[in-house]
């Protein structure tokens, strides 16, 4: 039975893409799976998983917390550390990196002759143009040394794992064992039986910040002519800014609801005649896949979309949602008041929404794409490690 061993310094143990869909995914097709994480909640075994706990550094109070660039670093220079040396405790067939600054780690396992995956669920030098806490020229020349060790750690390990199409084609040149696995939804976690006369409001499920759009839909909420309400799950990055978007008119057309479990998320969909994915234009956001879109089209619930090229392709070719120049909230107003006074049109897109993620968009075809991958990859041991040595 193949050992799979997956490491993350940042993620949380029930991570969706990590432990409920690919861990679980490859402990039910035969292989032993290790997912090693640093939060400090100890070991388990839950759903075939083997889970172990690095450890975490105690936070102190909330007014000696690092700032999120001294936690970014802390976490490359202690947290992989601790995340290798118990990664290093296993003889595993293959070991498969979360984070971007495991690389080193993945690396040290190369050298020592281990199969190495690297799964890059973001597209890291184009993120980090985006990050509010990196001066322009700061930002431009990480995003530049980022990307060169990224290509040079790649050439050198089995195989890469991809979120999605643009970051796969970023990377195939690096390693010719590159595919995509997005992070689709699963459809059966996801109800749309409600009954429609009962969906009153809109929702937002997923981080809270700036960037995501959470000013302008506050805004938008004051511009409703219809009397729906926006329920808010997730959580605020920055309290200064959950301070500032409070005092918006709009807020008072908020039920801001705080971090969810996936239980708690598919019951705020159940309720919503629509669900707001309205992220801002940055570079990291105009080639992603936002799991909430589809998992909103998962729930039977049209979305309402940021208007870029490569969303507008998914929600016009299947007819499930309205598009919105995101900056703008009378734009989006607009797209929430359209939908909530032709009930039958959102049920229709909704329908529309569900159906092309039981046929295209869910986890079930991307299960089978993770399974070929490692099936190929531990088939013949020894040749494989010779031909990449």
């Amino acid at each position: 039975m193949p050992r799979i061993v997956h490491l993350t310094s940042a993620h949380p143990r029930y991570d969706t893409r990590i432990f409920v869909k690919q861990c679980r995914t490859l402990a039910s097709h035969g292989h032993e799976v290790i997912l090693v994480v640093a939060d400090g909640l100890g070991d388990e075994l839950r759903d075939g998983v083997r889970i172990v706990d690095a450890g975490k550094r105690a936070d102190g109070p909330p007014e000696r917390r690092p700032n999120a660039l001294v936690e970014r670093l802390d976490r490359m220079l202690w947290t992989t550390r601790r995340v290798a040396a118990r990664a290093l405790a296993f003889d595993a067939d293959a070991y498969q990196l979360h984070d971007p600054e495991l690389l080193p780690v993945g690396l040290r396992l190369r050298r020592a002759g281990m199969r190495v995956v690297f799964d890059a669920h973001e597209d890291v030098p184009t993120q980090l143009l985006d990050k509010p806490y990196l001066a322009p020229g700061v930002a431009r020349l990480a995003a530049g040394l980022y990307a060169r060790y990224e290509r040079y750690a790649c050439k050198r390990i089995d195989g890469l794992l991809a979120a999605t199409p643009h970051i796969r084609e970023r990377l195939a040149h690096c390693n010719a064992q590159t595919i995509d696995v997005a992070n689709y939804p699963l459809p059966e976690e996801f109800s749309p039986e409600r009954s429609w006369d009962a969906r009153t409001g809109i929702c937002y499920v997923g981080s809270i910040s700036a960037i995501r759009g959470i000013r302008e839909m506050v805004q938008a909420c004051a511009l409703l002519r219809t009397p729906a309400r926006l329920a808010l799950a997730g959580s605020f990055a920055d309290p200064a800014l959950a301070h500032e978007v409070a005092l918006l008119p709009g807020w008072t057309r908020i039920r801001a609801l705080g971090h969810l479990d996936r239980a708690g998320v598919g019951r705020v969909m159940e309720n919503a005649f629509a669900g707001l994915v309205t992220l801002l234009p940055t570079a990291s956001y105009r080639d992603a896949l936002p799991v909430k879109m589809f998992e909103y089209m998962a729930a039977g619930i049209p979305v309402i979309a940021s208007d870029f090229p490569r969303w507008r392709a998914i929600v016009e070719a299947n007819d499930c949602g309205l598009c919105v120049d995101p900056r703008n909230p009378a734009a989006i107003a607009a797209a929430i008041d359209r939908l909530a006074q032709d009930p039958a049109l959102a049920r229709r897109m909704g329908a529309n929404g569900r159906r092309a993620v039981e046929q295209t968009y869910n986890w079930k075809n991307e299960a089978q794409k993770l399974v070929r991958f490692y099936a190929d990859l531990t088939r013949h041991p020894l040749a494989h490690r010779l031909a990449l040595t």
